[in-house]
């Protein structure tokens, strides 16, 4: 049997594949209550916000996002899990609830992917989210004391750990560490998904996309795009990216230096531009689009779709965009050692 690794590089290989778009922007379309999001479960904190939660309260809702996503050109789908660590559910008090969120969650988008591919025979994916907490590893909180640490690496990667489990267990066909601004709690997450996938005796392959803070090109711990490829390429990734930060003309440069770097498929999927003093996202579809076909004149990219204020139209608009266009070939890249501090380090015989 052919593996979901096996089906999605042969794709990515004949086109440009089609990532979803943001769910946070689709679920706040509902103008849902506090009683929609606790649903009937026992809870003591407000629950208003905690999107994750819904996969068990407003399943439906989470259901009807995938399909719209999928029915608007999407391959590849993710889980509403990116906050489904105890970490960040304890800001809920739903630390209990966690492996629970990645199962159903990723039972959700696997149902939807196998209802899409039921209708036109066209192989769909669901890749489980893993968002970066809101702990690091690499920087102190305290500015008094610059080697204070909230969290240590073993409990972090035990965390993680947990939450790949479960999604492993629902059935999804990659783990992706996703929206990362912090490099170690990124090789820490890499760590946890690697060993859940040994455990789990299935070939459940990494998706890994950076964030950055800024027009420097860095995330916060200060890597740079290249320095940060060195520092997780032992991971041997399925696909290397940018997601969140700017919109796609700002991404691009950096974008650019990671296609030129990468020995794997790239994934890259910006927000709907920047907000608006309201917090709101006005980039129109066509727009978004339009930004992102040009990345594919200089084929940059192998898979593409939206962040942060991105819609199925937005979605819609992208898998109209790459259609027709060539996929980015992947480049040999001669053997040296490559390190990596704050910057990238190349050392050649």
């Amino acid at each position: 049997m052919t593996s979901a690794r096996e089906q999605l590089q042969k794709l990515a290989s004949e086109r440009i594949l089609v990532f979803d778009g943001g769910y946070g922007t689709a679920i706040q379309d509902y103008r849902l209550g506090e009683q929609d999001y606790r649903g009937s479960l026992d809870l003591t904190d407000d629950q208003k916000g905690n999107n994750d939660l819904l996969s068990l309260t407003r399943p439906d809702i989470i259901e009807a996002i995938h399909i719209s996503y999928l029915e608007a050109g999407a391959d590849i789908i993710e889980t509403n899990t990116f906050s489904s660590t105890e970490i960040s559910q304890a800001d809920y008090g739903c630390e209990h609830l966690v492996r629970d969120l990645n199962v159903k969650s990723a039972e959700i988008a696997r149902a939807a992917c196998e209802k899409a591919e039921a209708k036109d025979g066209r192989p769909r994916f669901v890749a489980g989210s893993i968002g970066p907490t809101n702990k690091t590893l690499s920087l102190s909180p305290d500015v008094n004391d610059p080697g204070f640490r909230e969290i240590e690496y073993d409990y972090l990667k035990g965390v993680y750990r947990a939450q790949c489990d479960a999604l492993i267990d629902g059935g999804v066909d990659f783990l992706l560490i996703e929206t990362i601004f912090d490099t170690l709690n990124a090789k820490c997450a890499g760590m946890a998904a690697m060993e859940a996938a040994e455990a789990s005796d299935r070939d459940v392959p990494l998706m890994i996309s950076m964030t950055l803070t800024d027009l420097s090109g860095r995330n916060l711990s200060g890597h740079t795009v290249e320095a940060f490829w060195h520092a997780v390429r032992h991971l041997k990734p399925l696909t290397i990216g940018l997601n969140c930060s700017f919109g796609a003309d700002q991404l691009r440069p950096h974008l650019a230096m990671l296609a030129k770097e990468a020995d794997t498929l790239i994934m890259a999927y910006p927000n709907a531009g920047l907000p608006n003093d309201l917090g709101e996202y006005d980039e129109m579809p066509d727009e978004t689009a339009e930004l992102i076909g040009d990345w594919l004149k200089d084929g940059l990219v192998n898979i593409v779709g939206g962040c942060c204020g991105t819609t199925p139209d937005h979605i819609a608009a992208i898998a109209k965009a790459v259609a027709d266009q060539e996929p980015r070939k992947i480049p040999d890249i001669s053997v040296h050692t490559r390190l990596a501090g704050l910057e990238p380090f190349n050392m050649a015989a």
